[in-house]
């Protein structure tokens, strides 16, 4: 066991340990991001220890310098000549080849709403409904800030600070949260649509607007009817886009 005296063998079992360990050892799996930004450091880590004084620094580079160097190491150099080319040349094949891929999955972004919903036990109609806070215009700012509070507290996380659907979580979402600055979302639609999809959510969707993975949660069992209004009114004022009017029969 006094190979495992050598700075250079202590260094390259660390590095081998930590990659098993991170790769295999953490369950859920992490990221592959993760796994390199981890794997850096525990590099760095090792570094400093190989090279924390000159005797230690000898010892981790003697065997790549007579690797390189001596006469009776030939035959090692020659298969490392080889084999390092081949892995590397197999490492950019894997990168650079094409991969199947699962078909793409056609969703309509915005299905068409019900006539009617039922929120905790109360019919709604949202065809052809207007938001009822907006009669108020005296109670216009207080209903956009209590709007923009209970943002903070229930929606800034996925759909971001900006409104523009890069919240904390956002990257873990597929499809991503919506992004309220674009001008083909909510400007697109009524708030009477806005309210169905945030009372219901993703499990409310029609089946005919399937597959669909939105892991929009129904806020109507943590949110009133009026604070959900109150949201709505928060979206439009905060992006400066205005909801969609109802198309009036002629």
């Amino acid at each position: 066991m006094s190979f495992l005296r050598s700075r250079f063998v202590q260094a390259a079992l660390i590095l081998v340990l930590s990659a098993i360990i991170l790769r295999f050892g953490i369950r859920p799996p992490a990221p592959w991001s993760v796994f390199t930004l981890y794997m850096a450091v525990v590099f760095l880590a090792v570094l400093i220890f190989v090279s924390s004084d000159s005797d230690s620094w000898r010892g981790f580079t003697r065997p790549i310098r007579s690797t390189l160097v001596d006469p009776d190491k030939r035959i090692l150099r020659y298969a490392l000549a080889v084999v390092i080319p081949l892995l590397l040349g197999y490492y950019a094949y894997t990168q650079a080849a094409a991969r199947p891929q699962a078909p793409a999955e056609l969703r309509a972004v915005h299905p068409a709403p019900p006539d009617t919903i039922q929120f905790r036990g109360k019919q709604i109609n949202i065809s052809g409904a207007e938001n009822p806070l907006r009669k108020d215009q005296a109670s216009y700012q207080k209903h956009v800030a209590a709007g923009a509070a209970l943002y903070i507290r229930n929606c800034v996380y996925c759909h971001g600070d900006n409104l523009d659907g890069q919240g904390h979580f956002a990257r873990g979402f597929n499809p991503p949260p919506a992004n309220f600055q674009d001008s083909g979302t909510i400007a697109m639609l009524q708030e009477a649509y806005l309210f169905w999809r945030i009372a219901k959510g993703g499990p409310g969707l029609p089946r005919e607007s399937t597959p669909w993975n939105s892991v929009m949660p129904a806020w109507e069992d943590r949110l009133t009817e009026e604070q959900i209004w109150q949201v709505i009114m928060h979206l439009y004022d905060a992006t400066g886009q205005q909801p969609r009017r109802w198309e009036t029969a002629h």
